[in-house]
């Protein structure tokens, strides 16, 4: 069958020639079609433009977009599809944080035995607890904003799993470069998990927009919270720079590697 710019398509039933934007022959009664093409809009240019969706449309982007199954017995959701309706790994990360929060101001000593301060001395759990401490109000909103935002954005692409992963894995990176690049290292706070979040979510987008393909994601609205958090060690001495940048290469390395495997998966 032609397309619908054709002047008339042909019926395969008694082949008389018809009008592309109907879906039954006048002249047998015969299905055409199930549905009639769209018509073209007036004064609509012919290519299409690619649509860039901005920070508030960030909420809105699943890549497991439910696909018909062959056959029309029901939907089926891609690899990447979390079971889980909430995202109960990012919930977590960012609950323990507040949670520290309000027990630090009964305990005022509580960040300086949770938080790397000077050599870690054999005290290797501190690797872990440092990523949930915070000493500064406006250093944990921006943190924990991130790490809300792309932390849910990636458990409904990879599942909880990845999330809880990453977040650790990149801020027990960043604590251990700096560790080994200071001789007094200071490390506290989730930016090097915030920025892996980020930088995993938006891997695939910096890969379609390199090669000029369609993508949904706000890469400016990201790169923005990116420098943000990137800002705050300038500010705030405790975000450590160093653990922030290795947080962000890890998580951009991550992110390229699972896009690969769903493309191969595809």
């Amino acid at each position: 069958m032609t397309s619908g710019a054709d002047l008339f398509v042909v019926c395969k039933q008694c082949g008389s020639e018809v009008s592309p934007y109907i879906t039954e022959c006048p002249y047998c009664g015969s299905r055409l079609r199930r549905r009639a093409p769209k018509l073209p809009r007036a004064h609509t240019p012919a290519r299409t433009r690619r649509r860039r969706l901005r920070l508030p449309a960030l909420f809105r982007r699943s890549r497991s977009r439910p696909e018909r199954v062959p056959g029309g017995r029901g939907v089926r959701h891609g690899a990447g599809a979390s079971a889980a309706t909430r995202p109960y790994a990012t919930i977590v990360l960012v609950a323990i944080p507040i949670v520290l929060w309000v027990a630090a101001r009964a305990e005022p000593l509580l960040n300086a035995k949770l938080a790397i301060i000077g050599p870690l001395n054999g005290d290797w759990w501190k690797l872990f607890t440092s990523q949930f401490v915070y000493g500064n109000g406006i250093y944990a909103f921006v943190a924990l904003l991130a790490i809300a935002i792309f932390g849910w954005l990636l458990e409904r692409r990879n599942g909880p799993a990845v999330v809880i992963a990453l977040f650790l894995g990149a801020g027990v990176t960043g604590a251990l470069v700096a560790s080994a690049v200071y001789a007094e290292p200071v490390v506290s706070g989730g930016n090097a998990g915030a920025l892996a979040l980020l930088a995993a979510w938006a891997a695939p987008d910096l890969l379609a927009a390199r090669n000029h393909t369609y993508y949904e994601g706000d890469l400016l609205g990201a790169g923005a919270i990116a420098a943000l958090l990137l800002a705050i060690p300038f500010a705030r001495p405790e975000a450590s720079w160093l653990a922030g940048v290795t947080g962000g290469l890890l998580g951009l390395a991550v992110g390229l590697g699972l896009s690969q495997l769903d493309e191969d998966a595809a």
